[in-house]
């Protein structure tokens, strides 16, 4: 028996995404307003996406927000697939708890991490201060912070996808003749790789578009392209931050797309 849906929930669902994704449609239409300033329609151009790259300022955040983004992706995608591994295959006696852990950086507001990890910073460089080294926030705190909420995505999206699946088909593959590594490598590991993919994917773009923790762990001269529309704001919206959010978006779609598509085949069977 099919049940319809009440019109005034419909009609609900449909201010609920006009208020999410309309001020997004603004601000990719208006990265091709002709105006230099203000809101107000002057024309259609591109001029907006040349004048963006030719900013040193702008080339140089990119570069940091892919070093960053790339490097982070890697590291928490192979702990993070060790960490989901071992949840999955292991009965753990902490498991619970363990799994509570990696739940905390995704559920803990963005600026209180941001904050305890600036923090810890400042503790360490007391510390190392004191011993007679230099520690400036920088390149490798930003990397850091990005890897500690990383970690969790990868791991429990590799879980999920391993879900269902039980110790039997490495047991048949060790009756067949395999080794541990051979099991792994050849059974499990092809089990695990749409999850593993599907992390990395959403590790890498939650890093790409990451303001509230790399504004508080970047130190001064160093900047990603979030951090760079911030303090851009500041001085009024202009087309080109436009248009650079609207290269932003469109790279967090895509990913996404790619993440939920990797996983969809595991959902439908």
């Amino acid at each position: 028996m099919i049940r319809r849906t009440h019109p005034a929930l419909s009609v609900w669902a449909w201010l609920v995404y006009a208020f999410l994704y309309l001020p997004i449609i603004v601000l990719v239409v208006f990265s091709f307003n002709d105006s230099r300033f203000g809101a107000t329609w002057a024309g259609f151009t591109t001029k907006w996406y040349g004048v963006l790259f030719a900013r040193a300022d702008v080339r140089e955040a990119l570069v940091h927000t892919l070093e960053i983004a790339l490097l982070s992706t890697l590291v928490s995608t192979v702990l993070g697939t060790l960490v989901g591994l071992g949840l999955w295959r292991y009965t753990l006696r902490f498991r619970t708890a363990l799994t509570g852990l990696l739940v905390l950086p995704i559920v803990v507001p963005d600026v209180v991490m941001g904050v305890s990890l600036l923090m810890f910073y400042s503790f360490v460089r007391q510390g190392l201060e004191r011993a007679g080294w230099t520690f400036d926030n920088g390149f490798w705190t930003v990397l850091l912070a990005h890897v500690t909420f990383q970690i969790s995505y990868v791991a429990l999206t590799v879980r999920s996808r391993l879900a269902g699946y039980g110790p039997e088909l490495e047991e048949a593959a060790r009756d067949l003749g395999a080794s541990g590594w051979e099991s792994f490598r050849r059974v499990i590991l092809p089990l695990a790789m749409p999850g593993v993919l599907a992390g990395a994917l959403l590790a890498f773009t939650l890093s790409l578009d990451d303001f509230v923790v790399t504004y508080f762990t970047s130190g001064s001269g160093f900047s990603t392209l979030p951090v760079l529309i911030y303090t851009n704001v500041k001085r009024g919206v202009t087309p080109d931050i436009n248009a650079l959010s609207a290269l932003l978006v469109l790279v967090t779609v895509v990913a996404i797309v790619a993440a939920n598509a990797l996983l969809r085949p595991r959902r439908d069977a």
